[in-house]
């Protein structure tokens, strides 16, 4: 477990205070009860970026912090503590990485100071399947002038609907299936071509296809190089995989804390049922396995801190966390017994979000079988 500075315990303890009180899990009922398709609550947003939180990895040079990824996942673990939505992650977490790792000074002037205040919605446009799979990139950008025009479809593109800035990975060369041949291209949510269609997800959050219909854009959207994009986009993509494996980290312990509460209050039988071996076993088994995930995520954070070849960490974290709140949805279920499986309970949202983000960015396989490839098993 990491050893956090005063100041990086001060950020936990003001997101856990922030999230308990302004984004309870409450929040996110009324976020999926009132139908009104956002993904997010864009005066949660309003708020984050107040605090500064939308620019703790943004360099002081753009109005940001510079306060590191550590800190970041901190405050991303308490908002998944009450499952707030928020484009943190897609927004401060990835757009802001992708800009810093592969921006112009232009490009970062334009984008970093505006993502730090938390101005903007920015996400990344990458996926086109229903599994995650960004070397498939099949949406083309052809030459034309000195620009390029984008042609084909993204889905499953957090924060989508809202986004003011997408980042967008295209095919300039190569075939599907290759590393070779990607360009990344800053592309305006408002763009004449662009389209957009909400898809509602299981956890009652938002995420949304976007279509790619003759796009123009100039040279100065590319990020980074032409034909060089995997070079960009495969650090930017391991922070979307330590980031959401952080946020799934907070989901599994509230989880942990809501149903040790139960197991301590609730009688059956004459007894308290926390007092049954076989529950307490299987409890011991969760705390085991969120002690382990806790090592793997801050692990991978620090080493984002460090500058340190982060992409086995990454996957190791987000196959460990997809691990973990699958577990920690069911066991919330079960031990809760008949509640656990109505609607007034919280733990069928517990369930849902893990679904939903055990899938997110890659299963468990997906991240295991990569994380063995990068080791040479």
């Amino acid at each position: 477990m990491a050893v956090l500075t005063e100041e990086q315990t001060m950020l936990r303890d003001a997101a856990k205070g922030w999230a308990s009180e302004s984004a309870p899990v409450a929040a996110l009922r009324k976020l999926r009860d009132g139908k009104s398709g956002q993904s997010f609550d864009p005066a949660a947003w309003k708020d984050m970026g107040e605090m500064g939180w939308a620019g703790v990895v943004v360099p002081e040079a753009y109005d940001g912090s510079a306060f590191g990824y550590l800190g970041l996942g901190l405050i991303l673990e308490e908002t998944g503590r009450t499952l707030t939505a928020s484009p943190l992650l897609s927004t401060a977490m990835i757009a802001a990485s992708a800009l810093q790792l592969g921006g112009s000074d232009a490009q970062k002037q334009t984008w970093l100071p505006r993502i730090a205040a938390g101005e903007i919605v920015a996400t990344l446009a990458i996926d086109e399947g229903s599994h995650h799979a960004p070397a498939r990139t099949a949406l083309t950008a052809t030459k034309s002038g000195a620009g390029h025009v984008l042609n084909g479809t993204k889905t499953f593109v957090l924060d989508g609907d809202a986004a003011d800035l997408l980042i967008v990975a295209a095919r300039t060369g190569g075939a599907p299936g290759g590393t070779d041949g990607l360009t990344l291209f800053l592309v305006p949510g408002d763009a004449p071509g662009v389209s957009r269609t909400h898809l509602s997800l299981l956890d009652s959050r938002g995420a949304t296809r976007i279509a790619f219909d003759g796009v123009e854009v100039g040279a100065d959207a590319v990020l980074g190089e032409v034909d060089k994009g995997w070079a960009v986009l495969e650090p930017v993509l391991d922070r979307a995989y330590i980031g959401l494996a952080a946020e799934m980290l907070g989901s599994a312990s509230a989880a942990f804390d809501v149903t040790l509460d139960y197991l301590k209050t609730r009688s059956q039988f004459g007894q308290v049922i926390g007092t049954f071996q076989a529950l307490q076993h299987r409890a011991a088994k969760w705390f085991t396995d969120l002690e382990t995930t806790r090592s793997c995520v801050e692990a991978a954070l620090e080493a984002l801190d460090a500058g340190n070849d982060t992409r086995a960490l990454a996957s190791l974290a987000k196959a460990k966390a997809s691990e973990l709140v699958h577990l920690a949805s069911n066991e919330m279920v079960q031990m809760h017994g008949g509640i656990g499986m109505t609607d007034a309970h919280d733990a069928g949202l517990y369930m849902k979000r893990a679904r939903v983000t055990e899938a997110l960015f890659g299963g468990a396989s997906f991240h295991r079988d990569r994380y063995a490839s990068l080791m040479g098993f």
